[in-house]
């Protein structure tokens, strides 16, 4: 089998909504073959995230006074999944890649082997929990990594959110996913010695390229324009 290319752009710290017009564009670009798979990795600002039709916002349990104080922001989206949230610390991957083989739940179990064998890169044995994605703590009560993906003409978008040195209090603020009976964690609460941020991304890249069989290189021509346009709308 030929190993695909694969395009890994580290983007540091994004606002949502840039990151979210960034990923349609690629998306776009993608259906049309001009680019290769391309695995966006970064962090957003603190941000929850719920579905355009409100479904999850049953799950927002801040007032708009409480938001304002802890400087989050509340932005729709069009991904799977309920309530979520985004904040520094936590390693967000967007992969734009292409399903060769059609099947949108066996993207989801090899999001979950990446972030799985990501954990076990600092020692930390994570697994899944029957009818939840996501991986989880093994006695199944801590989420450590959430999950929520769209496809078009089979080409993903979003992806995984783990949480690597996240102030766990901002989930206070919404009840994870819609999942009252269980918590989060992050990596360096349950590594030791806790794990830096960039080793986490190393880790991640790492492990994705071996989960999809891909070999990872800079973004061609074309994804660096669309990486370049994207931080000049960011920068300050």
């Amino acid at each position: 089998m030929p190993v695909r290319p694969l395009a890994v752009a580290r983007l540091g710290t994004i606002d949502y909504a840039s990151g979210f017009a960034l990923q349609k564009q690629l998306l776009q670009a993608r259906q049309r073959d001009d680019i290769d798979d391309v695995l966006l990795l970064l962090q957003h600002p603190p941000t929850i995230t719920h579905n355009y039709t409100g479904r999850g916002l049953e799950n927002l349990v801040a007032t708009p006074e409480q938001l304002s104080a802890r400087g989050v922001v509340v932005e729709p989206t069009d991904r799977g999944g309920n309530i979520t949230l985004h904040a520094p610390g936590q390693l967000v991957g967007y992969p734009i890649v292409k399903l060769v083989e059609q099947d949108l739940i066996a993207y989801l179990r090899r999001l979950e082997d990446v972030l799985i064998a990501t954990a076990a890169s600092f020692g930390v044995q994570t697994g899944r929990v029957p009818g939840r994605t996501g991986t989880w703590t093994l006695d199944g009560t801590r989420k450590l990594a959430a999950i929520g993906v769209k496809t078009s003409r089979w080409v993903t978008m979003h992806g995984f959110a783990m949480n690597v040195s996240t102030d766990l209090s901002l989930f206070d603020l919404i009840v994870p996913c819609g999942l009252a009976d269980a918590g989060v964690t992050s990596l360096d609460r349950l590594a030791s010695p806790a794990p830096a941020f960039e080793g986490v991304v190393d880790a991640a890249e790492e492990a994705f390229a071996e989960v999809f069989g891909c070999t990872p290189s800079q973004p061609g021509a074309e994804v660096a324009t669309l990486l370049r346009r994207t931080g000049e709308k960011t920068a300050p």
